[in-house]
């Protein structure tokens, strides 16, 4: 099973080989470590691990918890292969077909954000949706820049595409909510996307 936690550690010399250790000794194979802050004397890291024996999401929580100034912020299945390059991919899909752009878009970015959902909604309609998006949803708000809210249990990243008249909704259940370093890269790919898109108009 792959899981990625997000943990909160004290940024100091030897910090995260404590961490290792202790995943380790839960039987979990580090795949990646990508780092997500480093300020106020405080790292966040989001690790993806692969966790072939008995050892639950709940027990992997206490144990990391249970070390001086470690905080898990989540832990929750993902799907995406560490090494695999699903940004450059979607990339490629768009440049190649742009008038599926945002298409193509919604039914990457829950792989690429560690989500369970995306969508794309114009004048109140879906225009787009991901597998497991509703058919329907109500935007709860139209924000003029990329931003993250909790509605209904659901952690939500709220991402205007002003060209096109659309805001792009991602949506993560099981994990912690959307890091602002998580909201920055999916704001650029949507970025990219829109104007790959654009061309397709022209």
């Amino acid at each position: 099973m792959l899981l990625r936690l997000r943990v909160s550690l004290p940024d100091r010399p030897g910090g995260l080989g404590q961490v290792a250790k202790t995943l380790g000794a839960l039987g979990a194979d580090i795949l990646q470590v990508i780092v997500l802050e480093r300020e106020a004397g405080r790292a966040v890291d989001d690790f993806t691990v692969s966790w072939p024996g008995p050892v639950t999401a709940a027990e992997a929580r206490d144990r990391l918890s249970a070390m001086p100034g470690v905080r898990v912020e989540g832990v929750w299945p993902t799907k995406e292969v560490p090494g695999s390059a699903l940004d450059y991919d979607l990339l490629m899909h768009v440049a190649a077909e742009p008038a599926r752009g945002f298409a193509t878009l919604v039914d990457a970015l829950p792989g690429l954000c560690g989500a369970e959902w995306s969508l794309a909604v114009a004048d109140g309609a879906v225009r787009h949706a991901s597998l497991a998006a509703p058919e329907k949803f109500e935007l709860p708000q139209s924000p003029p820049r990329a931003i993250t809210m909790d509605a209904d249990e659901l952690r939500l990243m709220l991402l205007p595409v002003l060209a096109a008249g659309l805001h792009v909704v991602v949506a993560r259940q099981e994990g912690p909510v959307f890091h602002r370093a998580e909201v920055e890269r999916a704001a650029r790919i949507v970025d990219v996307v829109s104007k790959l898109a654009a061309r397709a108009v022209v």
